[in-house]
């Protein structure tokens, strides 16, 4: 398989899916027989597909479940106008939340609203727990077993983070200037 007849493929599988799509995605779409690319040509056509999107208005972007083609962030007041729902907001509680949980996982409930201060809403958690951000990753071993929280890949991919190296570090967030 030539290298341009690879590429043409990643971009249209890429396209068509309606979620990123990992190297053993893209593996996949290939019979298990001679004509399977191999992992460094995928890469390889990834990264070309990446660099020919640089000028254009969209990006290939690698978050934690693998590749996606997504649009310019500075084209978003635009792009945005094609949808009449408008993305949904959150409260500041469901973000100190999603925070603590972030940065500090595992994490319980009650660390949480130690930290916090209040109790934390049972919406709260399963609003997190429904966008798929945060799921049970274990239990703690306390009278009672609490529950131990932990961010997802789904929680990666909405945030465009590889890993959760990929955050920012409390310096960089003190150094932004407050919206």
């Amino acid at each position: 398989m030539t290298p341009d007849r690879l590429k043409r493929i990643l971009e249209g599988a890429l396209m068509a899916a309606q979620r990123p799509l990992s190297i053993e995605d893209l593996e996949r779409l290939f019979e298990a027989d001679a004509a399977r690319p191999e992992r460094t040509d995928i890469r390889e056509a990834l990264r070309i597909i990446a660099e020919s999107c640089e000028d254009r208005g969209y990006h290939l972007k690698e978050v934690a479940s693998g590749y996606r083609f997504q649009v310019d962030e500075e084209l978003a007041p635009w792009v945005s106008r094609l949808w009449e729902e408008k993305p949904p907001r959150y409260s500041r509680a469901l973000l100190e939340t999603l925070a603590l949980i972030a940065y500090r996982q595992p994490i319980t409930r009650a660390e949480i609203e130690e930290v916090r201060g209040v109790a934390v809403s049972s919406h709260i958690i399963r609003t997190l727990t429904e966008r798929d951000w945060i799921r049970v990753v274990g239990h703690k071993e306390l009278p009672g077993r609490p529950a131990l929280f932990g961010t997802t890949r789904g929680f990666l991919d909405y945030f465009n983070l590889r890993s959760l190296d990929e955050l920012p570090t409390l310096a960089e967030l003190k150094e932004r200037p407050t919206p």
